[in-house]
């Protein structure tokens, strides 16, 4: 029998300010990551034989570029003489969408088998090898909606109002250096603060950009906004908009163009990444 499975979810940027580039080429942003219910999962097995394989996945990522796999073989230069990992990954996040996916796949793998393996390495030293793998990574290693700063990596956990979202996938990706590359993105924004977003909201600055080179983004935009708030979350290409009731997040989709995928998610604090860490931790995570 499988093991039970790990989740790995998916998050929104509630606003994106790009407030320059740094001299390593990277950006200095500000950002409100809002975890969501929406999530991938990975069936983890330890291999006696050190091997990191992985049997099951999305065909449209080679294993050798998987971040799981990746992050695994990271983990495991910890351990060298440790175990390795058999790990089967069900993507229900789309591909190069904005909504983190990889980057969550990658910091399951890290959290998870650094139990499997017994490792025990405190989450900072997590965080750490997963920021070598993404931006994004230490956020979920983390485990909870933040307002994050620096490339993402300054996180301070944050409560936000309870939200359902409706989220439309326009049928193909935006990747994501090709938008912070991009010649027209502003990177002025000012700084502002906590309080600041939570009083006047904030905006994405990679949206103009998005919307003019995909225009599959620019008509999902336009789409949802005769429904709602609409805003693109990270560099695209899901775009979303926020209800109060799960209901009216449904109705909003309603309609959807053919060839979108349309999906409804319920906000979160905290990962249910950390739930499935306590239970195996309490000896409470059976097989499915």
């Amino acid at each position: 029998m499988n093991p039970a499975p790990w989740p790995a979810p998916a998050k929104l940027n509630l606003f994106l300010h790009v407030l320059g580039r740094r001299a390593d080429g990277y950006h200095d942003i500000q950002t409100a990551f809002q975890l969501i219910d929406l999530a991938d999962s990975l069936v983890i097995r330890p291999r006696a034989d050190g091997a990191i394989v992985r049997p099951g996945g999305p065909p449209a990522v080679p294993e050798q570029t998987d971040l799981c796999i990746r992050a695994a073989r990271r983990l495991q230069a910890e351990h060298p003489a440790g175990p390795g990992a058999e790990i089967r990954l069900a993507k229900r996040i789309p591909i190069m969408g904005g909504l983190g996916g990889g980057s969550s796949d990658a910091a399951t793998t890290l959290v998870a088998l650094n139990e499997i393996w017994g490792l025990r390495l405190p989450v900072d030293r997590l965080a750490a090898i997963g920021r070598e793998l993404g931006a994004d990574v230490p956020l979920f290693v983390h485990g909870h909606s933040a307002w994050a700063e620096g490339t993402g990596e300054r996180l301070t956990p944050l409560a936000l109002p309870a939200m359902h979202f409706a989220l439309v996938y326009p049928g193909a990706g935006v990747p994501t250096a090709e938008v912070f590359q991009a010649p027209e993105l502003t990177r002025n924004s000012a700084r502002t603060t906590i309080r600041g977003f939570l009083k006047a909201g904030g905006r994405n600055d990679c949206e103009a950009v998005v919307a003019a080179r995909h225009p599959a983004v620019a008509a999902a935009l336009t789409w949802l906004r005769q429904r709602g708030d609409a805003r693109l979350t990270g560099t695209g290409s899901c775009v979303f908009a926020p209800f109060a009731d799960e209901r009216s997040a449904h109705a909003a989709l309603e309609g959807l163009p053919p060839g979108w995928t349309g999906l409804v998610a319920r906000g979160l604090d905290r990962s249910p990444l950390q739930e499935r860490l306590a239970a195996e931790r309490s000896g409470g995570c059976g097989p499915e």
